[in-house]
Parts: structure tokens; sequence; C-alpha cells
């Protein structure tokens, strides 16, 4: 069973419509999920899944990149994990990787820099966010706009991060991270 977490600053926000939503369309036939709100999560949880997703949220809620011990499970999970946007945000902040101002917003050319199993070459996705991260030792660049890095992946476990949005027009990368 898969978890998908609302990263959005409340539970049952307008972002639960814009950004986790999408989530579970793109993955309701291939696998059972629950969707939690973070603030909601305990290591128990956790454990119960299979693989989890962290959502985006909206472009001025910023309120998750504050409350980072909220995802200090993150740093020690051993199940595969796909955060989007403010996800990636938080995995990055967890692996010590400093945020840096990014801001896109619309479609953008992302560039594949590295072998990895969502995307093959380039493509165009849909971003929306104010931040990036500045990679950390733990993380290697999979994919980068003109602007800032797109996609990571933790150095020794599945733990991936992609800045832009796959739930709005890349759904088959989200399936590709139910594969793993």
């Amino acid at each position: 069973m898969i978890l998908i977490v609302d990263m959005n600053y409340r539970k049952d926000s307008v972002g639960y419509y814009e950004f986790v939503l999408p989530i579970a369309s793109s993955i309701k036939d291939l696998e059972e999920y629950t969707i939690r709100h973070y603030s909601e999560l305990s290591r128990t949880d956790i454990d119960r899944y299979s693989r989890i997703i962290l959502s985006g949220n909206a472009l001025e809620d910023k309120q998750v990149l504050t409350q980072i011990e909220d995802f200090a499970w993150v740093g020690t999970c051993e199940k595969p994990v796909l955060g989007i946007c403010a996800g990636m945000q938080a995995i990055g902040l967890i692996f010590g990787s400093p945020l840096k101002r990014c801001l896109e917003i619309g479609m953008t050319v992302i560039k594949v820099v590295k072998r990895n199993p969502l995307f093959f070459s380039s493509f165009k996705a849909y971003e929306l966010h104010s931040y990036s991260i500045q990679p950390s030792e733990e993380l290697d660049v999979l994919a980068e706009s003109e602007k800032c890095p797109q996609a990571v992946k933790h150095k020794k476990k599945e733990i991936y991060g992609v800045l832009f949005h796959p739930e709005v027009r890349n759904r088959e990368i989200i399936r590709r991270f139910m594969d793993l």
C-alpha cells in the first residue's frame, strides 16, 4: 500500500485538491493508497506502507519547510520515497541541502543529466516553485532546468525528489516510481 503525504499547511486546504488528489488519480489503478496530512504521521504509520509520496503545495506555502523535524523519518527510511516540489525541498533539507531561490512557473524544459529509472531524455514539465535545493554530498542531481536542479536521488537509497509536478503533465514518472 502507498502512503501519499499531504504537504499543505493545513489538512483539507485547497492545495489538497490541487496537489494531492492528482497524485492519487495517477496511481489509483495501480495500488491501494492512503492519504495522510504530514502533521498526523507517526513512525508506526510510515512503517505500514511499501512506498511513500510527498506531495507539493502552494507557491507561498512554506510551513512545511519551517517544520522540517516532522520529516526526520525520511533520513532513516528504507522504503522508496518520491518527493514532489515541497517534498523534494524537504528531502533536500533532511540530507543537508540548503534551499536556494529559484522561481519557475509554467512549462519548462527538463534536461536529464544522469541515467535513472524515472525518466530517460529531456522533456517538458509543469513548474510551480520559489525554491530549489543546493544538492549535498548525499544527493545526486538527475535532471536540471536552465535555472536549477529539477530532480535528485539519494546516493544509497531509493529516495527521489522532483521539483516539477509530474501529477500535472508527466504522470508516467509517478507510475515508474511505483515500479521500483
